[in-house]
């Protein structure tokens, strides 16, 4: 891969697994110096010495990305990482999490948990990363939504009520900063093969059977891809929204 992303400086969140692990991988091989951060210390550890090991630079940051106090405490230890150049350019907002069911069936426990960390978290993230960017006059924050962010299905609704919301935060904060010279882009995944499905409470029985009729679905690799075409465009062209799906996946 071409070092596009050379001299840049790069914070993703959620990078333990899935899109983020990928994103930062192909973040680091374009030349990125990579923050990577996620509460499972050991994962990001392993990943750390895996883009070491191609050659690049990875600061590993336990936390969660609920927190605000996390979230200030990551970004001041990016501002200190010498290796990164004490600053940084690109913000992956990634962190998130998944609930099966709709609005009458979903672990309404789990509730307040979700959008900790699926909008309150990252809209602190957000808002720290935009005012630190628009004061450089520059940079790229990438939000992580869903395509069930903007095709609402009673399948998950309450989380892709979470997606809709950090979507508006997106479009929010872009024609906030935007002025001040800083891209802000919503990516919207389609179906993602990962652990997320596990944890959010998917099965065979309530998604397996639903979306065996779509074929090959999406690995995170191919989010990865999108984010990485986004950061490596002329800074004057944003591309502020674009969907990522399987190629059968007709719905949501």
């Amino acid at each position: 891969m071409d070092k596009l992303l050379a001299g840049k400086t790069a914070i993703v969140t959620g990078a333990s697994s899935g899109m983020g692990y990928d994103t930062a991988l192909t973040l680091a091989r374009s030349g990125a110096a990579v923050v990577i951060t996620a509460r499972r210390l050991d994962r990001l550890e392993k990943l750390a010495a895996e883009i070491a090991a191609q050659g690049g630079k990875a600061l590993a940051v336990a936390g969660d990305a609920g927190l605000p106090e996390d979230i200030d405490r990551l970004l001041e230890r990016a501002l200190s990482w010498d290796e990164g150049g004490g600053k940084y350019d690109i913000v992956v907002v990634n962190a998130g999490r998944g609930l099966a069911g709709g609005i009458l069936d979903s672990d309404e426990a789990q509730w307040q948990e979700l959008y900790r960390t699926n909008v309150l978290g990252a809209a602190h993230l957000m808002r720290r990363a935009g005012q630190y960017l628009a004061g450089r006059k520059g940079g790229d924050i990438v939000v992580v939504g869903s395509v069930v962010g903007r095709n609402i299905s009673p399948f998950s609704g309450f989380y892709g009520s979470s997606k809709f919301a950090v979507g508006a935060l997106a479009e929010g904060l872009r024609r906030e900063v935007c002025g001040q010279g800083v891209r802000v882009s919503l990516v919207m995944p389609g179906i993602v093969v990962s652990g997320f499905q596990k944890v959010a409470g998917y099965d065979e029985k309530n998604f397996g059977g639903s979306i065996a009729q779509f074929g090959k679905l999406l690995e995170p690799q191919a989010i990865a891809d999108g984010i990485h075409w986004l950061l490596t465009l002329p800074p004057h062209v944003n591309v502020s929204e674009i969907m990522i799906r399987p190629t059968g996946q007709s719905a949501p």
